[in-house]
């Protein structure tokens, strides 16, 4: 675990400060059975939570392993200094006022500076951070309650809020949890840093993060690496808006390659699943703890109730989860279990006819199951145990544990509603290697997710990530951007620059007619009336030249016989790395908000991929007789543009729209803003 090793599993713990804070954390090693030396440091009290206190750090009996600093700021920043000065292992920092309160107090960045110089090479968590709980090994660098359990292999969960951190402990659901980490501000150990460490320890099987903003992207992605090498999988709700788009608003792509986007682009180029709530997040880890990642997608459903058969079914419409149909052996073995009066399907209703028949349940639950599924979920709610009897429910838990057995295939149990799955029975079922599941909705997502990321793999290229540029970015004029596209590869209409209405018209005869007429300067040509389509005369090119409210113009070949517009773009998110956008283009933009992004560098396939997850693939597909657009050349198009990127480092590339057609990807408009090359 390198050079996090002392401080995320102490066998010493030094407690800085005399308040209730920190007597709350000599409370909390007690409780969470810590086995080390515990030294309290205040140099006026002779005890701190009534264990015997040191006077200074001087005084102890060699340097501790963690430190956890509950001092104000200003005294943080000299005991960091103190500490690291004695090689101790590392310390908790408490105290906010930091880079976080920068709008309250003006000095909050240049003290985190300060935190960073007195820090030197010893690891610190936070600042602003209530610090980590290892159920593992029994030690608690916390300031206040937490509701985990020791554990001997489980979870790990790291977030930036700690009142997140505590609420995750407070679960219920039977989830062995191995860690839990508040990364608070990030300012030296961040949430890339604690992640690849908490992975490295053999006993955490899965990795879960709250996120509100990338504290390092090459550091992301090594710990993503880090993950696949391991075999582990990790899983985040991400939340957070940069402000990016605001600042670069001038073009469609920027509103929609938001922050958003970004994230959604990055966790899924490193496969990492992304959840939506964080009641999800456990569901999905309480899964890939017991199970792993799915190895696909074909789901089986077994419920008493035709009820809930058909709220598997709904619930799961929107997902890439499917309940494929019964094959014939299915169909024989589950008629042998069920009598001829049940309808056979996928979901299953198997009626109330075996409840309460331990062997006929096992014979029905084993027979659903097939070597081609991912899991078998067996909907049942639990009654509440302070007014009802759970006894036969025994059955239906003996049941699924002899089908798992039997068939070698993963079994869940899973509850409609969270509440009707008590956590004893969760934890029982867990040690059973059966996933408890609570509440459908978030089953639900958790089995889309695990999928997914057992269909995914690590990334096979690392991120282009160019340099900030040192000086002010500037717009090309779309001829100069055009050029610059077309050098690297993509394809461009004939064209001409004039600097007067008859002139535009000569060079509208030499280039042939129909023609298009811009006029330079604008961004938005169509919102200001500097833009005229298909003209067949130079007449009406020198009248539409004169009406138009700037001074030079593009002359361009006009594109027909296209049965699509796409936008493509690039924009540089600092959150996230070369956002690669592709979206419905032209008039549709704004319209239909169809777009979906990867990161630079994306591969030829990826781009096709996500060229078929846009609503408008039917009009490339060919949409009621029209013909079909050549992929393949919207490919190339794409790629021309990503090369353009990666030579140049632009800020910001627009093409919009990309005129397609059977046989050509043409950029019929290019919007580019230089930045700093590599």
């Amino acid at each position: 675990m390198a050079d996090l090793h002392r401080l995320l599993r102490p066998r010493s713990v030094a407690v800085i400060g005399g308040g209730a804070w920190c007597a709350n954390v000599i409370e909390q090693c007690a409780r969470i059975g810590f086995t080390g030396e515990i030294w309290p440091v205040h140099p006026r009290k002779s005890e701190v939570g009534g264990v015997p206190a040191f006077a200074c750090l001087s005084d102890l009996p060699t340097a501790p392993d963690a430190a956890f600093i509950g001092v104000n700021r200003d005294a943080t920043i000299d005991v960091v200094r103190e500490l690291s000065a004695m090689d101790a292992g590392g310390a908790v920092c408490f105290a906010s006022g930091f880079s976080e309160a920068q709008e309250e107090m003006a000095d909050g960045v240049e003290k985190q500076e300060a935190l960073l110089e007195a820090a030197g090479e010893m690891k610190i968590l936070g600042p602003n951070c209530y610090g980590m709980l290892n159920y593992l090994d029994g030690a608690a660098l916390w300031p206040d309650q937490h509701g985990g359990v020791p554990s001997e292999t489980g979870v790990a969960l790291i977030t930036q809020s700690s009142n997140i951190a505590i609420n995750l402990t407070m679960q219920a659901r039977g989830l062995p949890l191995a860690y839990v980490v508040t990364a608070g501000n990030q300012a030296q150990t961040g949430l890339s840093e604690i992640g690849k460490a908490l992975l490295q320890d053999e006993r955490v099987t899965a990795l879960g993060l709250h996120i509100e903003g990338i504290d390092d992207l090459r550091g992301f992605e090594a710990m993503a690496a880090e993950a696949a090498r391991l075999g582990k999988s990790v899983v985040a709700v991400k939340i957070g808006k940069s402000d990016h788009a605001q600042s670069a608003a001038i073009s469609h792509t920027a509103s929609l390659a938001g922050s958003d986007a970004g994230a959604r682009a990055l966790l899924k180029r490193l496969n990492i699943g992304q959840v939506s709530s964080l009641s999800a997040l456990l569901e999905t880890l309480k899964l890939l703890h017991v199970a792993g990642p799915l190895a696909s997608n074909r789901i089986a459903s077994m419920s008493c109730s035709g009820g809930e058969a058909s709220l598997m079914a709904d619930t799961a419409h929107d997902t890439r989860l499917t309940f494929p149909p019964l094959n014939t052996r299915q169909e024989s073995n589950l008629r042998a279990a069920l009598g001829h009066k049940v309808a056979l399907a996928n979901p299953l209703d198997y009626h109330t006819y075996i409840w309460g028949d331990r062997t006929a349940l096992a014979q029905c639950f084993t027979a659903m199951m097939d070597p081609d599924l991912a899991l078998g979920v067996i909907v049942v709610d639990f009654p509440r145990a302070d007014r009802c009897s759970a006894a036969e429910w025994e059955d239906v838990i003996v049941a699924a544990s002899e089908a798992q057995k039997a068939s070698g295939r993963p079994v869940a149990l899973l509850s409609s509603l969270p509440e009707n799955i008590p956590e004893d029975i969760s934890a029982r079922l867990i040690t059973m290697g059966v996933v408890p599941f609570a509440g459908m909705s978030d089953a639900i997502e958790a089995m889309d997710v695990a999928a997914r990321i057992g269909a995914g793999g690590p990334a096979k290229q690392t991120l282009f990530m160019p340099k900030t540029p040192e000086t002010e970015t500037v717009m090309l004029s779309e001829a100069e951007g055009k050029s610059l596209l077309a050098s690297h590869g993509l394809r461009i209409p004939g064209s001409a620059r004039a600097t007067s209405p008859e002139a535009a018209a000569a060079e509208a005869e030499r280039i042939g007619f129909p023609v298009v007429l811009k006029g330079e300067g604008i961004a938005h040509k169509s919102d200001a009336g500097a833009v005229a389509l298909n003209l067949w005369g130079a007449d009406s090119v020198s009248i539409a030249a004169k009406n138009m409210p700037c001074d030079t113009f593009l002359v361009e070949e006009m594109i027909t016989g296209t049965v699509a517009e796409l936008l493509v773009g690039v924009i540089r998110d600092p959150a996230h790395g070369m956002v690669l956008t592709l979206a419905a283009g032209g008039v549709l933009t704004e319209i239909l908000q169809d777009s979906t992004s990867l990161l630079v560098p994306a591969s030829r396939d990826d781009v096709l991929n996500a060229l078929n997850n846009l609503k408008v693939v039917k009009l490339l597909d060919g949409y009621r007789g029209q013909p079909a657009a050549n992929k393949e050349a919207i490919a190339d198009a794409v790629m021309a543009v990503q090369a353009a990127v990666m030579a140049e480092a632009p800020e910001e590339i627009e093409i919009n729209p990309l005129m397609c057609g059977p046989d050509v990807a043409i950029a019929a408009d290019a919007l580019i803003r230089t930045g700093g090359k590599q």
